[in-house]
């Protein structure tokens, strides 16, 4: 089978153990992202089956038009918003879906918060250059670590809030609410008031119609010029501008980010603020993880391959 996998910045794939699993197939792997359309045919072009890493490359009607040899798509994770299914339908490739783990996200999370309140990266940066302790930060012991959407990831880094005395408060839609409350944690009044309350406030929606944009200029208004939002989830989830905007009025005091709206990112105007701490989607990037998405989309693949039943296609 003649497999190409798009999109792995680091060279890490062949790396990994999982990758054995597709000896035998003639494997094309490539380092960089293009969405340049003749591009991507021209890579594509010989493929019976794609392996996606994530939302890296989205894949649509007149791209699949170009593929006449394309059998099966392969996704890492659950996610395949950035797939067009329909297109796959009309065209016979077969979509499967894999699945993966909250943890590394979880933990990415819990390190840019206490990156954030404590400083860190601008004071290695500063011992480096010869200057001794230049800020003072902020401890989460009885703050308020708020919730937005107590969802895999979001229940893990809620647990690391109680683990470090923080007081958790819980927003989200109706089942998110309920779990929460029934997990013992408080739930807040309302959206409005979670951003009002909150000193470290992170994200964990998935991102969709209901929830592009759903965190607005309004709230991020409302939240304390010493409160810290953090979003590991999708960068759409807060209304185009608004952190930007929110930052340089110094509401909240600072931001976390791991997510851009268009990655990878080489420029941005996020980039520029003294009050922003940025990683380069890295919440997912993480070698334990990395082994199970491609281990589980390379077992579906491979079942697909010999005519296996296959029970994870997307849908």
């Amino acid at each position: 089978m003649q497999i190409v996998i798009p999109d792995d910045y680091q060279n890490a794939v062949p790396t990994l153990a999982a990758f054995a699993k597709l000896e035998g197939h003639e494997v094309r792997v490539f380092h960089d992202t293009v969405s340049d359309l003749d591009t991507l045919a021209e890579r594509f072009a010989a493929a019976e089956a794609l392996v996606l890493i994530r939302e890296r490359t989205s894949i649509t009607e007149a791209l699949l038009a170009r593929l006449p040899e394309l059998k099966v798509i392969s996704q890492t994770g659950g996610g395949i918003a950035h797939i067009d299914q329909a297109a796959c339908q009309r065209h016979g490739v077969t979509v499967l879906a894999g699945t993966g783990s909250p943890h590394a996200a979880a933990e990415l999370t819990w390190g840019l918060v206490l990156a954030a309140m404590r400083h860190i990266p601008e004071e290695v940066a500063n011992l480096k250059a010869g200057r001794w302790q230049r800020t003072l930060g902020t401890g989460l012991k009885g703050r308020t670590l708020g919730i937005f959407g107590y969802g895999k990831i979001g229940k893990l880094v809620a647990g690391y809030g109680q683990a470090f005395g923080m007081e958790v408060l819980v927003w989200g839609r109706d089942s998110t609410r309920q779990r929460a409350a029934e997990a013992g944690l408080e739930v807040a009044e309302s959206q409005q008031a979670l951003f009002e309350r909150a000193d470290v406030l992170s994200l964990h929606l998935r991102l969709n119609d209901e929830t592009q944009g759903i965190v607005t200029a309004r709230d991020l208004a409302a939240m304390k010029p010493t409160a810290l939002l953090v979003n590991t989830s999708r960068a759409p989830l807060i209304a185009a501008g608004a952190l930007e905007a929110a930052l340089r009025h110094g509401r909240p005091g600072q931001a976390a980010v791991d997510v851009f709206e268009q990655e990878p990112v080489i420029t941005h105007p996020l980039l520029e603020l003294p009050n922003l701490l940025a990683t380069p989607h890295l919440g997912y990037v993480e070698k334990d993880s990395y082994e199970l998405y491609f281990g589980d989309a390379f077992d579906n693949l491979l079942a697909f391959d010999t005519g296996k039943p296959i029970t994870n296609l997307a849908g």
